[in-house]
């Protein structure tokens, strides 16, 4: 059974890259992602593993809503000027990279979903936004905490369950990817309002079960509920055409 590692490239690198005491130490920064690369390679056992890096293309989501990751810090100039070098160290060692055109995380869902259904898979990043994949033949790995994301948590924590995380999105939005959600509707709200209803579609239909106030709220919201849903959800159909056998385990 084949057994994939999907390394979140830019995911790694930069946690990595943001403690170093120097900016431009490509040489210590390379040697710290091999020996992680390593320590997961030992620790899974993989028959393939892949890096999936961001591209430089505007992503689909950013044309969508311009506001989409607004405000997020800009990579180090000495990274971007650097992973040229890292890739090639990375390839050195037996471990290949796919270029994305531009967000890396559509392209780690398709290859998830797609060898999830005959193998299994593990995507190594600190991304929540992978949490909505199935969790069939899959885990989400936490490189620096050693431990495999904890779903059950996560669900505790929204207050919903994993088959509500786009809508409870849709709903409240999220700050950090600048996703937008209902003005007026917090997680709390989102979470209550899932609990009841269980999903967005029975939310609508069923607004006149709500007090005025909030139905309202709703029902002028609903087209950015529909637009935040969509920059939320992965696309798991992305076209790669590449072939597995080129990303075995030597």
């Amino acid at each position: 059974m084949n057994k994939l590692l999907i390394i979140d490239g830019l995911n790694l690198v930069r946690r990595f890259h943001a403690a170093l005491p120097s900016d431009d130490d490509m040489d210590t920064l390379a040697n710290q992602c091999l020996g992680a690369l390593s320590k997961m390679r030992k620790h899974h056992q993989p028959t393939h593993i892949i890096l999936v890096w961001d591209g430089d293309k505007e992503s689909w989501r950013k044309k969508l809503y311009p506001d989409y990751k607004k405000g997020r810090k800009p990579m180090p100039e000495p990274l971007a000027k650097g992973l040229t070098q890292l890739k090639a160290r990375f390839n050195e060692q037996g471990l290949q990279s796919f270029d994305a055109e531009s967000e890396a995380d559509d392209v780690i869902a398709t290859l998830a979903v797609k060898v999830a259904e005959k193998g299994q898979v593990i995507i190594a990043s600190t991304d929540k936004g992978f949490s909505q994949l199935p969790q069939h033949n899959l885990i989400l790995w936490d490189h620096f905490k050693q431990a495999p994301f904890d779903i059950t948590a996560y669900e505790q924590k929204l207050g919903v369950q994993q088959n509500q995380f786009l809508d409870f999105l849709a709903l409240a939005g999220d700050s950090g990817n600048k996703i937008p959600g209902i003005a007026g509707i917090g997680p709390k709200s989102a979470a209550d309002l899932l609990n009841k209803f269980r999903n967005l579609a029975n939310l609508y239909r069923l607004l006149d079960k709500l007090g005025a106030k909030q139905a309202q709220k709703l029902a002028d919201g609903k087209e950015m509920a529909r637009l935040s849903y969509k920059l939320a959800q992965l696309q798991s159909n992305m076209p790669l055409n590449i072939n597995l056998k080129q990303f075995r385990v030597k």
